[in-house]
């Protein structure tokens, strides 16, 4: 009769066994794990690095967050991440974070406000160094990060809010743009897919369709509101189809209201772009991918999530805050009725 071998648990490798395995200081080591502050000979690195490899150590990340006094973690909180342009948009601060060696905690608001506030006090909580917040409101509340003395910065955010960093683009200048750009297709009777948000705001994107039309010298087209998802934009579009009035195109305020749209035209026999044009607001991936691709007034992302982490955590952390507006570009493709 054998008797079954008895494991031990292995205790966790500590920096003292690196350092003897690697015939170094734990301080040497130390500056190998935390990139300094001393610079160490490439070969003592590399001993170093082969023998963090080998023996599997892992730096205890509580202990060097208290050391640095640091979390070298990001918040960042959004609408909704089932939204490919928000999705987009993450993924992009995900990038730029981990450019400056940050980690990145994501979470969703769901487009409520109270969630919102969880999440920020949640954050805060965590003491992360700073929240991107990319917020349900055009003027959210902060007080929590505040009072934690943890640095913000608004994204996606469209009007200035004093004494905070935020980041978006010009919404009226983009949605004008696309307009403009039926009425070059001939097009005279206009409607507007609004999305609806809880501050009950007037939104940009309204403001330069009506710049657009009244530049032109045409009447106000029909009006559709409802949420900024793919089921906000089918209920409006099956709105516009059953109007007594008609219009011959339409501007969505973003791309998951115009794929809507499309399915709710589609259904209705109604052909895109040749019986109602469409043109949309956001510049998605899914935009690209839709039948027919839409046109849409795209943002550029990645430099509004550069610009975010700048500000916290990178070269331009510390400046007195700003407004940084970026500008959008009209991605054309074929549901406006270009070729």
């Amino acid at each position: 009769m054998t008797t079954p071998a008895v494991h031990v648990p292995r205790s966790p490798v500590t920096r003292k066994d690196v350092a003897r395995y690697a015939g170094v200081s734990t301080a040497v080591v130390s500056y190998v794990v935390n990139g300094g502050p001393k610079r160490v000979a490439p070969a003592t690195e590399a001993k170093v690095q082969d023998a963090i490899r080998v023996l599997g150590y892992r730096p205890n990340a509580a202990a060097r967050a208290l050391k640095l006094g640091s979390s070298e973690t990001i918040g960042l909180v959004i609408p909704d991440n089932s939204n490919p342009f928000f999705s987009l948009l993450a993924h992009a601060v995900e990038d730029a974070a981990a450019d400056r060696g940050f980690a990145l905690v994501l979470t969703n608001s769901d487009g409520n406000v109270a969630k919102e506030r969880r999440n920020i006090r949640n954050l805060a909580a965590r003491q992360v160094d700073g929240v991107v917040l990319a917020s349900v409101l055009f003027e959210p509340d902060l007080a929590d990060l505040e009072s934690a003395e943890i640095p913000s910065v608004l994204l996606n955010h469209g009007g200035e809010s004093p004494g905070f960093n935020s980041v978006g683009v010009d919404l009226a200048a983009g949605a004008k743009i696309g307009v403009e750009h039926l009425i070059g297709h001939g097009h005279t009777n206009i409607a507007l897919a609004m999305g609806t948000n809880v501050s009950n705001e007037f939104d940009g994107r309204e403001q330069g369709w009506l710049q657009a039309l009244a530049g032109a010298g045409l009447p106000e087209g029909p009006v559709v509101r409802g949420d900024f998802t793919r089921e906000g934009g089918y209920a409006a579009g099956k709105r516009l189809v059953a109007s007594a009035s008609r219009p011959t195109a339409v501007f969505a305020s973003s791309d998951m209201q115009a794929i809507g749209i499309l399915r709710a035209l589609h259904e209705a026999g109604i052909s895109v772009p040749r019986d109602m044009a469409l043109t949309s607001f956001d510049g998605s991936a899914e935009a690209e991918f839709s039948w027919p691709a839409l046109t849409t007034v795209e943002q550029p992302v990645r430099a509004m999530a550069e610009a975010a982490v700048s500000a916290l955590v990178g070269e331009t952390k510390g400046s007195p805050p700003e407004h940084r507006l970026f500008p959008t570009k009209l991605r054309i493709r074929q549901s406006c009725g270009c070729p």
